[in-house]
């Protein structure tokens, strides 16, 4: 795709958990499956200062769900349970957020307010997110930063059955860090870019959560022609480029609705349609669908869309076809729909579509869409269809996403506007001195890309060095290549290699900095060959109190003298004499395992090497 030509913009909001306690509480920010207690809530919108209901909130009402919230005594108090005022804002996530903003050049505010977000999908016991502005602008290569907020993270959903969502309260009210870039991004490729030199830039604070659900990055996009769409969630970066490409298949189908939609008829010939019961039509129906549902009272409810054939199914892009959008309205209001574009099919036959365009009169060019459940949902969804049948008149609709597995992204709520926003009144103000800045600005941390280059003086390669960041163990490789400058390589292939292929097999927890700087030790001492580190470290992860030189004489790899090493590699060679003799030097490699079998650790292997090729060639 020609992302230049197409207008195509982006931008990021990447939301990072704080590795501190609860924003407004002491409580850890801990992940627990122990429930003590649970209790419900029914919420509702609130109006604005200026007096107005965002459309967002007023959306999620008219699903009227049923909120049950499930505790613990560890990690929530009465805060989480909206039974106690807030307490004032946590100064350690404050100071995360201040070195944040500096590292991205960023001005901070002289003074933080906190306000309150709206949001009644259940996610907050409150009805409300609170949320405040640390810092504006800054740049992260030729992207811009619009702003730095601190935030508390949301409940996490456990179960959705029905009209009834269960949510854990033990992520409510961790701290989050939420860095939005300006939509200035110019391809999905540099969209993920962008979003890993964020990560870094966090993860080298060491103040901040590692693992699946501590980050997720948001995405704003729109292209020439279309809306501004926020998708939510995504949580692997390596899906971004994929999930952007897919937005703007889906918004070049809808523009192409759009064009063709105004081209055939207007907007208000759709309004006028009404639903209509058309259950008498399937009383001898072939379709189990159907028949189940009639047999448990159901009905079967139609709607006519003037205009709409052909256009549901999918114009430029299936996968990103109208009829999904629709499917997704209508699962909002609890039901489900079939469109006249993907019938016949489910068991109904051509003599229904043709009685169902009767009954519903449509004409050539007409699309129908029907809803099989019990008469109050069927309608809701219905209802849910046309208008958003309507929308597709104008295009593509600013609306929120959720990001799926696959790539795609399914329907959440309309884009919320400013109604959603006012003031905290319970959370005092934090002011922000210029000597709390100076601090900040005396304990920053180093940069990835300094670190990168620290780490490469060593002798390491670009890759390696960076995989140490991203492994989280630049602290202790730093801290032992100090020790050890010469044993830099052995360093990065105990911790990049070494561990990880031992983790596979056993618990390695137990290998800790000390071990880890007792091995180098005995290495540097040459109690043993580097050749030895794998078996060594094994037992030393079995046996984390055994001594050093203990440990080595367990393992049978202390060094031994040439002679004994001269000694081994003869009896090699006088066993594969024959070998020898069919092969020549090209029988080193094969041999050359065998003596490591016998010799690791007891001696280098360029030693091993040397004497068994000088052993080889005497014949």
């Amino acid at each position: 795709m020609d992302y230049k030509k197409l207008g195509f913009r982006a931008g990021l909001e990447i939301h990072q958990q704080l590795e501190t306690h609860k924003l407004f509480c002491k409580c850890p920010s801990e992940m627990t499956d122990v429930i003590d207690y649970s209790f419900q809530r029914h919420l509702r919108p609130t109006t604005s200062e200026l007096g107005e209901i965002d459309k967002a909130a007023i959306a999620e009402a008219k699903k009227q769900r049923k909120f049950v919230y499930l505790s613990s005594l560890h990690s929530t108090c009465l805060v989480e349970a909206d039974e106690e005022p807030p307490h004032t804002a946590n100064e350690e996530a404050i100071d995360v957020c201040l070195i944040i903003a500096t590292l991205l050049k960023s001005k901070i505010v002289d003074e933080i307010h906190f306000m309150r977000k709206i949001v009644i999908d259940g996610s907050n016991t409150t009805g409300f997110q609170r949320t405040a502005l640390v810092a504006m602008g800054g740049k992260i290569d030729d992207v811009g930063i619009e702003t730095i907020c601190l935030e508390e993270d949301a409940a996490r959903k456990v179960e959705e059955k029905g009209n009834v969502v269960k949510y854990g309260l033990d992520r409510l009210g961790i701290p989050l860090i939420e860095i939005t870039t300006s939509p200035s991004i110019k391809s999905p490729k540099e969209a993920e870019k962008i979003a890993e030199k964020i990560g870094r830039l966090l993860r080298a604070t060491k103040k901040v959560k590692r693992g699946i659900g501590t980050i997720r990055q948001d995405l704003n996009v729109s292209i020439e022609g279309g809306n501004r769409v926020e998708i939510k969630g995504v949580q692997e970066l390596h899906d971004i480029p994929k999930i952007l490409e897919n937005e703007v298949k889906r918004q070049l189908e809808l523009i192409e609705i759009k064009n063709l939609l105004n081209k055939r008829i207007k907007k208000e010939d759709v309004e006028k349609e009404k639903i209509v019961d058309i259950t008498s039509l399937f009383h001898q129906s072939k379709s189990n669908l159907i028949k189940r549902a009639l047999d448990k009272g159901g009905v079967v409810m139609g709607l006519r869309l003037p205009g709409f054939s052909g256009l549901i199914g999918g114009v430029i892009y299936k996968e990103n076809r109208l009829g999904r959008e629709f499917a997704m309205v209508a699962k909002i209001m609890g039901g489900g729909i079939i469109h006249s574009d993907e019938l016949p099919n489910y068991g109904i036959t051509m003599e229904d579509v043709k009685n169902i365009n009767e009954r519903l009169k449509c004409k050539e060019g007409d699309a129908f869409v029907i809803s099989v459940g019990k008469k109050e949902i069927a309608v809701k969804s219905l209802n849910a269809v046309k208008e958003r049948g309507m929308t597709a008149f104008d295009g593509v609709p600013k609306e929120v996403r959720r990001a799926m597995p696959d790539g795609l992204t399914e329907y959440m709520r309309p884009l919320p506007g400013a109604a959603r926003m006012y003031p905290e009144t319970d959370v005092p103000p934090v002011f922000i001195t210029e000597q709390r800045k100076k601090q900040i600005l005396s304990s920053l941390p180093e940069l990835p890309e300094e670190k990168i280059r620290r780490f490469t003086s060593y002798g390491l390669s670009k890759e390696e060095a960076q995989q140490i960041i991203y492994s989280d163990k630049d602290e202790w490789f730093g801290f032992l290549v100090k020790k050890y400058p010469q044993q830099a390589k052995v360093i990065s292939r105990i911790l990049l290699n070494i561990i990880p292929e031992l983790e596979k097999e056993i618990d390695v927890k137990s290998l800790d900095l000390y071990i880890i700087e007792n091995v180098l030790h005995g290495l540097d001492k040459k109690l043993f060959a580097k050749e030895g580190l794998p078996d060594l470290l094994h037992y030393l992860a079995k046996n984390p109190d055994a001594e050093i030189k203990d440990a080595i004489k367990a393992c049978g790899i202390g060094y031994i003298g040439n002679e004994e090493i001269r000694e081994t590699i003869k009896k090699i060679v006088k066993e594969k004499k024959k070998l020898i003799e069919e092969k020549g030097e090209k029988a080193l490699p094969a041999l050359m395992g065998i003596a490591m079998s016998h010799l690791r650790g007891k001696a280098d292997g360029s030693l091993i090497h040397k004497i068994l090729k000088e052993e080889i060639e005497k014949g």
